[in-house]
Order: structure tokens, then sequence, then C-alpha cells
């Protein structure tokens, strides 16, 4: 770099000041100079194909295909999922298995294929092996739903970590879902996405967004069925993807394509077939179960950059108070930190904290803390004396502390893939819960260091644990963020044992919703943020990660108030429903956009109070089965090709199907309603689907319509849980589950089932049994669209 360029990447950090930028461009120095010392240096490589097969040592579900230049170990396991790893990899060790890799199926068997190939036949899944090494999954009625072509692999002649190529095809009228938080939608058109978690830097907005928390998993949806393929790398790679098209008259399909392409890391990938919600349920008995929110985190949450004291947060409290608003926590940024140092607290500021603390939570309303990786590397700073008698830093390849610039100034980072260190690091969050936060919010933890000029993360070469493994930050990257929830998760669990951790991050790995949620990423303000939110929270639960929200506003800027008030509606179905913004944003309370949005968002809030129980009832369905709050509107139709595109509306559960408006100056929407029966919740008029119907959209409310026979269990007017149950068709029935719990406990209540039905010209509502037998409900019932039930 010339001076020139010194001078130019100074000016380049901007608001940081000059100081803030000399530290980045002096940060990226050390980067360079760290990687160009401590990784291989880039030479000739060679490529490498499987070649055609030698053999085969059949095994448990399945066994080892050998070929002439790789093996392929493939196993059918007793849940129905099918594992494969090139160069005989296993499925351990991997950051996203919650446990150990699921028992075979015994019943599974690897034998003889024709054209000298093999294949594995279990009850779900035939996974045939051509001799030159393809993969092909297909459904036990013989239709293939997925083709891997041999892989290719590029290994440097000197040895070391080899990249890799896998293409892969799918039926020509497949569609494709996940790969983590995306803001291009919720449908994955062709382009090239990046799996590599990285800082915004900047609010996006749907084309030009990269993704803080990123996942090798897709979801593929065809008429011969759905499946869920994960490869098991937390590496840098690509994925580029292409749709089919479908040949018309007596024209030839062209099959969707899907090219991986991989730094380095085995190559080993999982497969799930079946319904979607098979498929995911499957997906969470592999990666874990997803943690339970206490009751309060599904209220309302208002979070701000700039709580600069505690009369402020007082102010802003009574705020809502004053004007009857629900309100159930307040988040405090960087800015009640000591030099935005965690684990402090401004005296000055906020010099009575555990007391503010306890008096909002006589009102109902909790606090929450932000969290950053980054410590301050200055000796007499608790916390960094600490980390290094620890020794629980990152250091580089020549055994120095990896120095970096954040929020507090030059920073080292804790090594998240150190047991040792993670341990270390949610022992910490004993001053976090002696201050009186009740719930705590990961950021910059992709990891973020700030460099004038590159990426800002850490050097590639930065040395990790890796859970004694040993390894770079090649690999480790895109986990980092998952340790680090581990490390608070862990530790929240043992300083307060009676309570369930409340976490949520900006970034993660797969696996992230076994310690938390998170917050789906820094959305621009604008229109086109408005939709990215819907499209981030929808993918990320396809990809096992239930619990997200957007930041209610956007990120930046100041939205008009009828942006906001749209995001406020649709952001009140949504798991984390929190107004929040960036420093340099406008404010984000209700009342800052005028009377009628006031009254506007007092609704939303009230209505969101009232769903409460079924929001908690959605919470332990998801940790039990791995089905999402907010699913696709094609989740019990894949086969419906009109729901497959649809990306502007989403159910909520089994019961309700919301249609936010996504639209400046839209009053009235076109709805597509899946197959059955459903109920505009406000007219309670009745519509029959398969549909596209036309409904009002008034910037009163948001179109809401529940499924005909659902029985929801709601907060009633006197606080208690009620039945809200939605007569079903003539001649038909319906029903749904409650889970009653409104605690913050460990406990996890029992389900309960009810199902509705006709009695002559009576609609009741009655409790299943387990014994298969029908009881009296425990709570009142309220029937309604009884005006609208056809003949």
């Amino acid at each position: 770099m010339n001076g020139r360029d010194l001078v130019r990447s100074v000016k380049a950090v901007g608001s940081g000041g000059t100081t803030r930028g000399f530290l980045t461009v002096r940060a990226a120095w050390r980067r360079r100079r760290a990687d160009a010392t401590g990784l291989p240096r880039q030479g000739s490589e060679r490529a490498r194909v499987p070649g055609p097969v030698l053999g085969v040592e059949p095994g448990p579900g399945g066994g080892v295909v050998r070929f002439t230049r790789s093996e392929l170990r493939i196993t059918v396991t007793v849940g129905g999922a099918v594992f494969w790893g090139w160069d005989a990899v296993a499925p351990e060790p991997s950051y996203a298995l919650a446990d150990r890799s699921p028992e075979p199926d015994p019943r599974a068997v690897l034998e003889p294929d024709k054209d000298g190939g093999w294949r594995v036949v279990a009850e779900r899944v035939t996974v045939v092996v051509s001799r030159h090494g393809a993969v092909q999954v297909l459904t036990p009625g013989g239709v293939a739903l997925r083709r891997d072509l041999p892989p290719r692999w590029w290994e440097p002649v000197g040895g070391g970590a080899g990249r890799w190529m896998q293409r892969s095809e799918v039926a020509a009228d497949a569609r494709f879902f996940g790969l983590g938080g995306r803001a291009a939608g919720l449908r994955l058109r062709e382009g090239t996405y990046r799996l590599w978690n990285t800082d915004p830097g900047q609010a996006f907005g749907p084309g030009d967004g990269p993704p803080c928390l990123t996942m090798p998993v897709q979801m593929v949806v065809a008429d011969a069925g759905t499946h869920l393929v994960f490869h098991d790398t937390s590496w840098d790679g690509t994925v580029t993807l292409r749709e089919g098209e479908e040949g018309a008259g007596s024209g030839h399909d062209r099959a969707g394509s899907c090219e991986l392409r991989m730094d380095g890391g085995p190559l080993r990938c999982w497969v799930m077939v079946g319904t979607p919600a098979r498929v995911l349920h499957s997906w969470a008995s592999l990666t874990g179960a997803a943690a339970l929110p206490p009751a309060w985190a599904l209220g309302y949450q208002h979070a701000r950059w700039g709580f600069g004291s505690e009369q402020e947060v007082r102010r802003i409290v009574a705020g809502y108070q004053e004007r009857d608003l629900p309100l159930d926590a307040v988040h405090l940024d960087v800015d009640h930190f000591d030099a935005h140092q965690v684990f402090t607290v401004d005296r000055d500021r906020f010099p009575k904290l555990p007391l503010l603390a306890d008096e909002l939570r006589r009102d109902g309303i909790r606090l929450v803390s932000v969290v950053d990786p980054a410590v301050k590397a200055e000796p007499g700073n608790a916390v960094y004396d600490s980390g290094l008698g620890e020794d629980a830093f990152v250091r580089g390849a020549s055994g120095q502390l990896v120095r970096g610039v954040a929020r507090p100034g030059e920073a080292v980072f804790p090594d998240f893939t150190d047991a040792r260190a993670r341990a270390w690091w949610g022992r910490l969050y004993e001053e976090r819960l002696a201050q009186g936060f009740a719930g705590f919010w990961h950021d910059m933890n992709e990891p973020t260091s700030f460099t004038a000029f590159g990426e800002s993360t850490l050097p590639r070469s930065a040395r990790h644990s890796l859970e004694g493994r040993g390894g770079d930050h090649r690999e480790a990257h895109n986990v980092y963020a998952l340790g680090m929830a581990r490390a608070a998760y862990e530790g929240l669990r043992e300083l307060a044992p009676r309570e369930r951790p409340f976490l949520f991050s900006r970034s993660g790995w797969v696996g992230l919703q076994r310690y938390a949620g998170t917050r789906s990423g820094d959305v621009a303000t604008g229109w086109p943020g408005l939709r990215a939110s819907l499209s981030l929270v929808m993918g990320l639960g396809l990809c096992g990660v239930p619990y997200s929200g957007p930041d209610v506003g956007g990120f930046d800027g100041s939205p008009s108030p009828e942006l906001y008030l749209r995001w406020f509606q649709l952001g009140a179905y949504l798991p984390l429903f929190r107004t929040h913004a960036g420093p340099r944003a406008g404010r984000r309370e209700p009342w800052e956009f005028g009377d009628e949005v006031l009254e506007h968002a007092r609704v939303v809030l009230v209505e969101r109070r009232r769903l409460l129980p079924y929001f908690m009832t959605l919470a332990h369905t998801a940790r039990r089965t791995g089905a999402p709050y907010v699913r696709p509107l094609w989740w019990g139709g894949p086969e419906d090709r009109a729901l497959r595109d649809c990306e502007d509306a989403f159910l909520l559960g089994d019961g309700l199907l919301v249609a936010p408006v996504l639209d400046r100056g839209a009053l009235r929407r076109t709805v597509q309603l899946p197959r059955g029966r459903w109920y505009d919740t406000f007219t309670e008029e009745a519509y029959e689907g398969p549909a596209q119907v036309s409904v009002d959209a008034p910037l009163s409310r948001i179109p809401v319509f529940a499924r005909a026979g659902a029985v929801l269990p709601v907060r009633g007017a006197d606080g208690g849980l009620e039945l809200e149950a939605w007569a079903p068709a003539r001649g038909g029935g319906g029903g749904g589950l409650v889970v009653p719990d409104t605690g913050d406990g460990r406990e996890e209540p029992e389900a309960e089932r009810h199902v509705s039905r006709w009695e002559g010209d009576e609609v009741v509502v009655r409790r299943a049994d387990g014994a298969g037998g029908l009881s009296e409900p425990s709570y009142p019932v309220r029937v309604r669209g009884l005006g609208n039930t056809g003949s």
C-alpha cells in the first residue's frame, strides 16, 4: 500500500474519526502480513475425481463404495435421514449435530444396481450410486428428487486443504429455499450466494445484503416431493442456483441445477425426504431442539441506540405506560457500557442500573443487554486480564494474540471453539445478571474486526482450538457466533438454573436454535427492506431457526408513518417483535409518527398480547417438532405451484394466515389462499380455497385469516387463557394444540389437543384425552365464524 492508498483508506473510515481510521489501516496491514506468513502459499494444484468403482464394503445402514481415487461412505439412519461422505469421512466431529450421529437403520442394506452401480433402499428413500460416483436420491416410488454428479477436488501438490466442487440436478419444476437468512426473497432465484457470515457494515436491502447468518442448507420443493440437503462444512464457499424450465408441448425439460464450491473442509452431506413437516422434524432431531424462550420474550420489545441514561430509559418507558401501550422488554445497546467495553456499566449515566431493572420488572418489563465478543486489549481491563489468565483469546500462527479493531478500540477475541474459553465466557454473564438483565443480544459476532479495506473479520490464518483438533479461521469463522451462543447458554443455565436463558444472535450457523434465536440483520429502511424482513424470517425458519424477527422500521433512516405502521403490523405476527434502529436513524417509538399511527399501533400491541398463549404454544411446537412459527403458504401443500411461488403471505402455525401489506399506498390486496375454508378474522367472512381473493387492507389493519375448525389459545379479557374456535365447515372438523405455559422457568407443560366439530346446530370443542376419549375443555370457549359456515 502506498501513501496515497493509505490516505484514501483512512478517509474511507469516516465516522470513526482519524484515530479509528489509523487503527483500522494498521489492523488491515497486520491481517495481510499474518495471512501471508501463516497460510500455505497458493501453488500448483492437482485435480481429482472419484474414478470408476472398484468394490464395496457393506455396513450398517449402507456401507462404503470404493472408487479408484476416493471412497464414499453412505448411511441411512433409523429416522430416515441419509448421510454420505466422500473420502470416507464420517458424520463426526460436527458443530451442526446436537449429539452423536443417529444410529444406522439395520434394515437398509447396500446392494448391487444396474450398470455396475450400487443402491441402498430404505422405507422413505432410495439412494443410487453410479459406477462413476453420481449419487441419486429417489422417493420410495422411484421418482428422482436429486442427482449429485461425481465431485471434483483441487488439491495443492505440496499437501494441505483442497477445494472442491459438487454439481447437482433437481426437477424442472423445483424451487429452492434456505441458505440461512437471505433478503433477496423466500424463494431463491438464479444467482450465486456466498456462504460466509459477513458484517453488513451498513443497512442492506433485498439485492445487496451480505448475510450475517449463512447456512449450507437448502430445502427443495417440487411436484415429486420435498427434500432438505445440508453440506456439513463451515468453510467459505458459494452456491450457484439455476431454476429449471419445463418444456412446452413436446419440448424437453431443462433440469434445475445447483453448483456448490467450497474452499476446503470435508465433502459430506445429509439429505432428508418427505413432507415439509417431516423433513424439519428430522432436521431438528439431527441438529437439536430449539431453545424455549421465556414467555415475556414473545411480547413486544423496544431497543434504541441512544438510551443515554437511566432518565432516558424511564422517560421512554413512561411514554409507553402513559399511552397505555403494552411493553415487555427494553434493550440497551453499547452506549450503556463504559467506553463500549462489554460487561461494564457507565456509572455516570447509569448509576443505579440494578434498581432500574428491578423497578421495570415490577411493571412486567425486562431489561436486555447487548453483548459483543470483542474485548478491549488494555491491561487493567478486568475482562482482558482474566481472559489472558485463561488463555482464552485467539492467537496467530506464531503464537501472538490476534488483535483487531472493534467498538471499544483495539481488541482481542475469545476462541469460542475452545471448551475452556466458553466456560470462562459463560461465567462473565454473572455481572450482567447482577445488573438486573434478563436477556442478551449478541452482536458484531461474525466476528467483526473493522479494517480500512478487505473483509472486516479476523485474519484467516488466526488459530482456533476447534475442540482440540486445531485449525484456522477459514474453518472457524462461520461457527464463531454459534460457539459464543453456546458459551452464553451453558453459562446462564449454571448461573440461573431456574430460568430459561433468553438469547438472540446476529450471526450463527447450523444448530444455533439449540441456544438462541436471531435478529434478522440490519435491513435498510424502505419498502424493499420491509419485504426483505419477511423473507429473512421465513428462510431462517426453513433452516431450523424458528425464533427470529427484523428491526421494525428498518435499521437506518426515518420511515414514513405509513411504512412504520405496516412494518409494525407485520412484526406483531413474527416471533421476535422488536423495534430497533441504528445510531444515525430516526426514532422508533409509536407516538413519534402521529396520533393516527399511535392508535393503530395500540390495537396491534393489544392483539399481540391477546395472542401470547398461541405464540407460546408455537414455541413449544417448534421445540418438539421442528416446525417454525412462521411457515410458507406451501407448508401443508407443497404440490400447489401457486403456493410455492407466493412470498407475500405466511402461515402462523396451523391456525392463522397473515397477509401483510408490503407496498406503499396499498389499501387493498390480493391473497392466495390454500385449500380449505378460511375466515377473515376482522369481518368473519368465509372464503373457500384454493383461490385468490381480494380483501380490504386499510391503514388500521392487515388481512389475517383463520382456518376453519382451528382452536387457538388466546388471552381472555380477564387475563386468563381461553379458546377461540373457528367454526368448521359443515360435515368437517378441526382442532388445535394448547400448551398452558405462562412462565419463565424450565418447566415444559404437557400439550393439550382440542377438537372442534358440529353437533346438531352447535359447534362444540372437546379436549382429546390420551386414551382416545373426549372431555370438557378446562378453559372458556368462544366460537367465531358461525354466521358464514355455509351448507
